[in-house]
């Protein structure tokens, strides 16, 4: 049996003001070329479908779309949801989706019921686990201890119908010990949200969402597929793609990777602001579409910068400065009041500790004629 293991499209995100809906749409359709090259007979979505719990009407219509992709192709489709989602609004009309195959998780209820698709090797159980804390658990479980995510999933895959004699698929929105994070995968990353990657040792393969970066977490048998599309800087150097999961029979499991290839990319170009000007015409790239962070090394700012060189560069998400001035954070602490300084000299020490240099003359005669003008207004 193959699978196509997805998550974490977050359609209607953000990111740094820029909406990505046009790249979903992009990133979405080559998904669905690659359906069809590869001819899986289910296809998997780990959770954070949309980016927040109330997803804009434009997401809300892309994923309709892509939905309705799946389900011309007379494909299984099974969905959770993730920390992102609204599992109650997500799992909206997912009764009248099953007599089209495509599988919802519902709202966490205690019972997790398999899904059970047939090939030539036998059976293949599928589990949803949607996103799930400790108190969802608690309270259809009020005699067992659960005190955190890994004791409220180890109690949820305890009270599955799991046959050790059939292949047996998870599909989960947690966090894996073992897994490599970053700070924005999530805010439920890290200390008692860890859940022990031996709890998932029933199952031939476990296909997870909520980290961005696509990894296995010790062996093939559980993996992150990582999001479609590149969300953060962070991600800049990841390779993006679709998991594809080949199940033969019993303990024989085959994965595979095909890339995606964005509509714009996400790149970090770092020198001086005149560096960076000529090096698109120095350069051939793809930059002036792609999404840029710009770090500048000039020791002085650069008036009106972003404006500057957005004229080469169209899609600046960010620009910073790693300088003499940003390496070195100095305190700036308190004067003593009872101390009698003169303005511009106050000013100076302000602008030292901040800048870790001292201005040059034409900003002190700016400073000091702005001193003067105040204080002979005053007197």
């Amino acid at each position: 049996m193959k699978l196509i293991h997805l998550s974490d499209l977050h359609l209607g995100i953000r990111v740094n003001e820029y909406s990505m809906i046009e790249d979903q749409k992009y990133i979405l359709k080559q998904i669905i070329d690659i359906i069809d090259e590869q001819k899986p007979n289910a296809v998997i979505i780990a959770g954070d479908i949309y980016d927040k719990a109330v997803p804009s009407a434009e997401a809300v219509v892309l994923f309709d779309d892509f939905l309705a992709r799946l389900a011309q192709r007379k494909l299984k489709v099974f969905i959770i949801s993730g920390n992102h989602d609204s599992p109650e609004r997500t799992a909206f009309g997912s009764r009248i989706m099953r007599s089209e195959g495509i599988y919802i998780s519902p709202v966490y209820d205690g019972n997790t019921e398999p899904v059970t698709l047939e090939d030539e090797y036998g059976s293949v159980d599928f589990f949803m686990l949607p996103f799930i804390r400790p108190a969802n658990v608690r309270r259809f479980f009020e005699s067992a201890d659960i005190s955190d995510c890994n004791d409220a999933v180890k109690c949820a895959i305890e009270n599955m119908d799991i046959k050790p004699d059939r292949r047996n698929v998870l599909i989960m929105h947690q966090f894996v010990t073992g897994a490599s994070s970053r700070s924005e995968d999530s805010v439920y990353v890290g200390g008692l949200d860890n859940v022990d990657a031996a709890l998932l040792a029933p199952f031939d393969y476990t296909a997870l969402g909520h980290i961005h970066s696509p990894q296995n977490c010790g062996t093939e048998k559980i993996r992150y597929c990582g999001t479609p599309l590149k969300y953060s800087f962070s991600e800049a150097d990841d390779k993006k793609s679709v998991t594809v999961v080949d199940l033969a029979e019993k303990g024989n499991l085959h994965i595979d990777t095909v890339e995606l290839k964005p509509l714009r990319d996400v790149v970090q170009i770092k020198g001086t602001y005149e560096e960076i000007t000529l090096r698109s015409f120095y350069e051939k790239t793809t930059w002036q579409e792609d999404y840029i962070r710009i770090t500048l090394t000039d020791e002085e700012d650069i008036p009106d910068a972003v404006g500057k060189l957005r004229a080469i560069y169209h899609n600046i998400m960010k620009l910073d400065y790693d300088n003499k001035r940003t390496r070195e954070s100095l305190d700036i602490t308190a004067l003593d009041q009872t101390l009698s300084i003169d303005p511009f000299e106050l000013f100076a020490q302000f602008y030292r500790l901040r800048n870790n240099s001292d201005m040059n003359d034409e900003q002190a005669a700016l400073i000091k004629k702005i001193i003067d003008e105040i204080w002979s207004d005053e007197q």
